[in-house]
């Protein structure tokens, strides 16, 4: 997943950032209201982690912190990204406007990392309506031991390679564009060349003979994860 990590504790930001880099999410983080304003217009994203209390523009007088306003102008836009609210407050009144600005799940600190990832799977099972289990011909998919399968046979992927076929997975059987798949594959200061995207899709291809699950080309629209016609 592209995934926004809105937090301006450093230390804590960095732990989150190498365990979801470590359980294969691209990220894209801000320290700040500014950035995670900026970023979340212009770039599109899976989900969001967003910190409550963030410095600047703080709502005087509301006990609310800033991030609040971050998630309104968001939801005020017709923006409907899952966003998991992280924060360290834990008075329910407090949760209750976090949810009621547009919130969809709510994780007070400290938290554990697994808990994170396993509640960013809900929201992306819910948003896009797929399950924990995917299966295509022979070619399955178990996002939470994310891994695949082939048959009873694990396929090992590298890592690029594993991000673009669990797009495709996520469901199957619906067209994604070159730009949608970059998008989700590239850091904010990184993009993912079209050269590079074929030469994973050509890869992947060959890795998938005999699965029942073949990647077909959409003139025009980008690239399709179907069953295989004999």
């Amino acid at each position: 997943m592209r995934i926004l990590l809105v937090e301006d504790d450093a230390t804590l930001r960095d732990v989150m950032l190498r365990s979801l880099n470590d359980a294969g999410h691209r990220v894209d983080i801000a320290g700040s209201v500014e950035e995670a304003e900026y970023l979340w217009r212009v770039q599109p994203f899976d989900a969001v982690l967003l910190d409550l209390n963030l410095p600047e523009r703080a709502q005087r007088g509301s006990g609310q912190g800033s991030g609040l306003a971050v998630l309104r102008q968001a939801r005020s836009r017709g923006d409907r990204t899952p966003v998991l609210v992280l924060t360290a407050r834990d008075r329910t009144e407090e949760r209750i406007a976090g949810l009621d600005a547009g919130a969809d799940d709510y994780l007070g600190k400290p938290f554990d990392l697994a808990e994170v990832e396993a509640r960013l799977r809900a929201l992306a099972r819910r948003a896009q309506g797929t399950q924990d289990v995917a299966l295509l011909g022979r070619l399955r998919l178990d996002r939470r031991a994310r891994r695949f399968f082939v048959g009873s046979e694990a396929l090992d992927l590298p890592a690029r390679e594993f991000e673009v076929l669990w797009e495709l997975m996520s469901p199957p059987g619906h067209a994604l564009s070159k730009r949608t798949l970059s998008d989700k594959l590239s850091g904010f200061d990184e993009a993912l060349g079209d050269n590079a995207l074929e030469a994973f899709i050509s890869r992947l291809r060959k890795k998938l003979a005999g699965s029942g699950a073949a990647i077909r080309t959409l003139r025009g629209i980008g690239y399709l994860l179907e069953a295989e016609h004999p």
